[in-house]
């Protein structure tokens, strides 16, 4: 797996152990430094950082690895975070009576209970997004990926109306922050005599969500589902013709990307 991360190196087992451990200790170095020398808005950038490169390895898997043009990927991003901002604030209490009646403090769901029930929204809305569009290709696929992109958008802007589902453009406000064991996220943990601030905190929860990802695509990249995503990106009527069930493998490459 190691060698994985560093494919020039696949033949030294110990050069690629060495460069692992290197890039990894100045990941870890790298928010504390910067936020001493550069400031906490850095350390913000960076967090948010990692947050695009997991968008970027689920977008991989539809485009880098099954080599379908999907350009609305992003709208898969906005049906998950919104599942967790409505899941997760008191707005779906104070915009109906029966869901307040059901939970007077409003709704706060654990995120790590949103978390699987949204990458089974996202999962399903892409297998929605992929049904139609099977047959297309290239240029064709990227036009109406992106304006699948560009319904969500506009639809979830003005779904404030005739019913308060999203409160518009305004967004949803009171969104609980990530809680760990039950315990939210705190303001600064001392550890070995260095302060972590929730700006650090935010950084090493998206480092290794984002490892976690990484871990994932190279597994999925030698398995024969990721082998039969790139015969189809290579040539899909000569995967067909090798007896893999394109339609299927395409399903499956919108639902894991997303």
């Amino acid at each position: 797996m190691i060698r994985s991360f560093f494919p020039g190196l696949s033949g030294n087992p110990v050069a690629a152990f060495i460069a692992t451990a290197v890039v990894g200790v100045v990941l870890l170095a790298l928010p504390l430094v910067a936020g001493e020398v550069l400031g906490n808005f850095w350390v913000r950038m960076m967090a948010m950082a990692l947050l695009y490169v997991m968008l970027a390895l689920g977008l991989n898997i539809v485009v880098g690895f099954a080599g379908l043009l999907d350009l609305g990927y992003v709208a898969f991003y906005a049906v998950g975070a919104y599942m967790y901002a409505l899941l997760a604030s008191p707005h779906l209490a104070e915009q109906f009576e029966w869901i307040a009646r059901m939970f007077p403090n409003g709704l706060h769901a654990d995120i790590w209970l949103i978390v699987p029930l949204g990458v089974a929204l996202a999962a399903f809305f892409g297998v929605l997004l992929g049904a139609p569009v099977l047959k297309l290709r290239g240029d064709y696929l990227a036009i109406v990926t992106l304006g699948f992109g560009e319904i969500i958008r506009i639809f979830l802007n003005n779904l404030n109306s005739p019913v308060n589902i999203t409160n518009g453009p305004q967004g949803i406000t009171g969104i609980d922050p990530i809680r760990i064991a039950g315990v939210p996220m705190p303001r600064s943990v001392d550890f070995l005599g260095l302060t972590f601030n929730r700006l650090h905190l935010y950084y090493y929860l998206f480092l290794v969500l984002a490892i976690a990802i990484i871990i994932v695509s190279i597994r999925l990249q030698d398995s024969r589902i990721g082998r039969a995503w790139m015969a189809i990106r290579e040539d899909e009527i000569a995967a067909k013709a090798m007896g893999i069930n394109t339609r299927n493998i395409k399903l499956l490459a919108f639902a894991m990307g997303a």
